[in-house]
């Protein structure tokens, strides 16, 4: 992976990230506008607010990948965890390790922040990203629920 940085978010990625993200959420079938967007881009440059950003890029600058995370509490534990929002490597880079460089920077970061886990969801068919995960961590026995508001 030595063409391949992983850093954090700067302010001249918007475009850039514009276009991950979006693919991102094609990926997930997920409807989204740019006010969405522009709503999740000022969340990761409030200090205020908890999500972060790291980006993968390829030597020549272009990103290929990213991941949003943030700290959560866990109070069995009382212990503070990391969670992995979002993940997402552009198709033409999948493969090339991105992936892997984006979670052990999460890793990398949770450790040295004293975080007790790094933790994530995907959806069941996300065969390929799977692969990765299956790979890089261990798969809980938790089953996922929401109530929509």
């Amino acid at each position: 992976m030595p063409d391949i940085t992983v850093r954090a978010l700067h302010l001249d990625d918007r475009a850039q990230w514009d276009a991950l993200y979006q693919g991102y959420a094609t990926f997930y079938n997920v409807t989204q506008t740019a006010q969405m967007r522009d709503t999740v881009w000022s969340w990761l440059h409030d200090a205020n607010k908890d999500p972060r950003g790291l980006v993968a890029a390829r030597a020549d600058g272009t990103l290929i990948g990213l991941a949003h995370f943030r700290p959560f509490p866990r109070p069995l534990s009382a212990t503070t965890g990391c969670f992995l929002d979002d993940l997402f490597v552009s198709p033409d880079a999948r493969g090339t390790g991105a992936a892997d460089a984006l979670i052990e920077n999460v890793r990398s970061i949770a450790a040295g922040e004293g975080w007790s886990v790094v933790r994530w969801i995907t959806a069941e068919n996300n065969y390929r990203g799977r692969g990765v995960y299956d790979r890089v961590a261990s798969k809980t026995a938790w089953v996922t629920y929401d109530i929509k508001i």
